[in-house]
């Protein structure tokens, strides 16, 4: 069927099951059929009927209210203001154009559900009310990205049309194919991107940097983005993100500033995350003087290309290929891709980074799927001498280190990343203080985004595990904003918690040392045995962080101006047990469990020889054909 015979079955159905339906428009925006009416209860009644006309089109449908008899945003928010009563505890309302749904967010959303407050706003703004409970902290990146996507709603709309009519397009004929390109993160950590095509379509997955200490060299840090396969970028029909880590998100805005238009589909979280790490990713690079990869416009154009998906939610990407992300455990946010290709022909399962175990943060990562020939897995803890540490031992090792530290007098600084890592710190050192664990007068210093990438986790605490939702969003015992925790504002509280004497702890970027602000608390610390470097996350080959936790007795490091040699005196010490990739058991179970087994498993995320040797692990314990694929290595699937 083409664009317009799925528009006008749409119509024709309606018409059939709500006669009176007073619809205004029907069009595509993206993989979704949108209808627009001006019969306020058709639109109050859209989701059984979406979901029955779905069904008859196998479509996605939404139903929404025609623009021109909803109230303007400002009008309308004055009218919810007044009707909302202030036991509700009103934090914030914004409004969603592209669903016509006005988001009110109340400290007690008890208060106004299940009554008539709710007819009676969209009695009188005809806008759809989404009631939902305030987020305990404020996140800048989240306002800021709400504001932005409302200012390009017209060229949204006008993109989504145009992404509809392509989805539509007529397969091609004649012989049916696929085949999975490795173009960075096979046989390495970092750089991520894997290719799939079909005689139809090129979709790609991640696209990120290597972890390296000049962020400055696009194509030296980029993967084979030149490779023949992906050249033109225009020629993408998709990209898929699957969580916003720099070494699988960093260089997406590099393909809008070469010139591709197409969608970027993830998750809500993992969108604004990539934002706030991309952007944070020029500004150290212009800090440090380096070349920029990509400007700040081009990582508005990737978020006004971007299209969100929840969890089990599915969509069509291209004319041959559905798309559903499933909860990977990693970070927050962080998805396995799962491909429909064909019309149930072939099933690809990309699992990213993942954590198959229930952390202080998130569940653990999902392992069934509808069906699955294929799976590409990671390997970053996969290796022979890799030993599996518990959250347990992870936390039991932290706390011991804090305490030896303060003991002899001195300060703990711990490398993390803003995303993930650092907030489980957090999660085990509010523990430990609240029993009494480390010395009562601690300080937990936040240097780096911490603070504002906790504040987005605090936004979508649906994708928190059970326990931390309901410890912030319903006890209201928010552990992240427990009093021993300092945001580090500006360069002067720096230097200040450089020359106090205090026996202290400092959590800072990056998380592989290979730049940002952890790099001036390592220089004032670093030449006294007194203090304490400590490693709680993954440090890859080629960065400072690897080079110190290796043995390194001195790092050369940029002080005013100049290269300065330190000599490293402070202990250097792991606390293992933080990280969010499986171990290599988590990695078998996984496998092991995973329904319905795959017929082949491709290895990929691995340091060295890693990849190499789960493959040949894989197909001595369970029989399935395993391969490990090297950069620019294409592998036929169907």
């Amino acid at each position: 069927m083409s664009f317009r015979d799925y528009l006008s079955e749409a119509r024709s159905i309606f018409d059939r099951l709500y006669p009176d339906n007073k619809i205004s428009e029907i069009d595509y925006e993206g993989s979704t059929i949108v209808v627009y009416t001006k019969d306020q209860e058709l639109f109050s009644k859209r989701d059984d009927l979406a979901r029955q006309i779905a069904q008859e089109l196998r479509r996605r449908i939404a139903i929404r209210p025609d623009p021109s008899i909803m109230s303007d945003e400002k009008s309308a928010e004055d009218k919810i203001r007044n009707l909302v009563p202030e036991d509700a505890g009103l934090q914030d309302i914004y409004f969603e154009s592209d669903t016509g749904e006005a988001v009110i967010e109340l400290n007690e959303p008890s208060v106004v559900l299940n009554t008539s407050v709710i007819t009676n706003i969209k009695s009188e703004t005809n806008w759809s009310p989404r009631i939902v409970r305030a987020p305990p902290m404020y996140s800048r990146t989240v306002r800021d990205v709400r504001e932005f996507l409302r200012d390009v709603k017209k060229e949204r709309k006008e993109f989504l049309h145009n992404l509809g009519i392509k989805l539509t397009t007529p397969t091609m004929p004649g012989e049916t194919w696929i085949r999975i390109t490795a173009l960075g993160g096979h046989r390495e950590v970092g750089r991520s991107a894997t290719l799939i095509s079909t005689n139809n379509s090129r979709v790609l997955v991640d696209c990120g940097m290597l972890n390296v200490n000049d962020p400055g060299q696009p194509w030296e840090e980029a993967p084979y983005l030149y490779a023949p396969e992906i050249q033109p970028f225009t020629s993408l029909d998709a990209v898929v993100l699957t969580h916003a880590h720099l070494d699988h998100s960093g260089l997406l805005p590099l393909l809008y500033k070469y010139g591709y238009e197409g969608p970027v589909y993830t998750t809500a979280p993992t969108r604004d995350l990539a934002a706030l790490l991309q952007n944070d990713y020029i500004k150290v690079s212009h800090s440090e003087g380096h070349k920029l990869s990509y400007e700040s416009k081009h990582v508005r154009d990737e978020l006004r290309h971007t299209i969100t998906l929840k969890y089990n939610e599915t969509a069509d990407i291209t004319p041959d290929i559905r798309l559903t992300l499933y909860n990977a455990g990693h970070i927050l946010g962080s998805a396995a891709v799962h491909l429909h290709i064909g019309d149930g022909m072939y099933n690809v399962v990309l699992s990213g980074d993942q954590k198959f175990e229930k952390t202080w943060l998130f569940n653990q990562a999902v392992n069934r799927f509808p069906r699955v020939e294929t799976l590409m897995i990671e390997s970053t803890y996969a290796g022979r001498d890799d030993y599996s540490y518990t959250r347990n031992e992870a936390s039991n090792s932290l706390i011991d280190v804090v305490n030896r530290t303060f003991d002899r007098g001195g300060s703990v600084l711990i490398p993390v990343f803003a995303v993930g890592r650092s907030q489980e710190v957090m999660l085990v050192l509010e523990d430990a203080y609240r029993n009494n664990l480390i010395p009562e007068n601690t300080k937990v210093y936040l240097d780096g985004m911490i603070m504002e990438a906790t504040a987005i986790h605090a936004a979508y605490p649906e994708h928190l595990n059970h326990e931390l939702r309901d410890q912030i969003m319903i006890k209201r015992a928010n552990p992240f904003l427990s009093s021993i925790f300092q945001s580090v504002e500006t360069k002067k509280q720096r230097i200040e918690i450089c020359d106090s004497p205090e026996s202290k702890i400092i959590l800072a970027t990056a998380g592989m040392m290979n730049g940002g602000p952890v790099l001036e608390y390592l220089k004032s610390l670093v030449s006294s045995e007194k203090n304490t470097l400590a490693f709680v996350g993954y440090q890859a080959d080629g960065t400072l962080g690897r080079r110190i936790q290796g043995g390194a007795d001195s790092v050369t490091l940029s002080e005013n101006g100049k290269s300065t040699k330190f000599e490293i005196k402070m202990a250097v010490e792991n606390a293992e047990g933080f990280s969010g990739h499986s171990t290599k058991r988590q990695l078998i179970n996984f496998i092991g469990t995973m329904q319905p087994r795959p017929q082949r498993i491709l290895i990929n995320h691995g340091d060295g020889n890693k990849c190499y040797e789960f493959a040949k692990l894989i197909h001595a314990k369970f029989g399935v054909e395993s391969i490990s694929m090297k950069n620019l290595e294409t592998t036929r699937l169907y």
